[in-house]
């Protein structure tokens, strides 16, 4: 599976905010955890249903809306 394609959108859930995996739990939780300091191994400590590759599809979907924001922007 596509790492990015783990990142799901619905309208009802989470204000449509992109989710991962269907879940309640956003993208923007997880960078803002990273942001933060929280290391990878502390955020699948405390979040069990996550793994390394939701991890790693939050910076990809992150990486593509900045990169495709840029591409706009130009």
């Amino acid at each position: 599976m596509n790492n990015i394609q783990r990142i799901t959108i619905e309208p009802g859930k989470r204000g449509g905010q992109p989710c991962i995996r269907g879940m309640r739990i956003t993208v923007y939780d997880v960078l803002s955890l990273l942001a933060a300091g929280i290391s990878e191994q502390e955020i699948l400590d405390d979040y069990p249903e996550l793994d390394h590759e939701d991890i790693l599809a939050c910076l990809s979907y992150a990486a593509e809306r900045e990169h495709h924001s840029t591409r706009i922007a130009m």
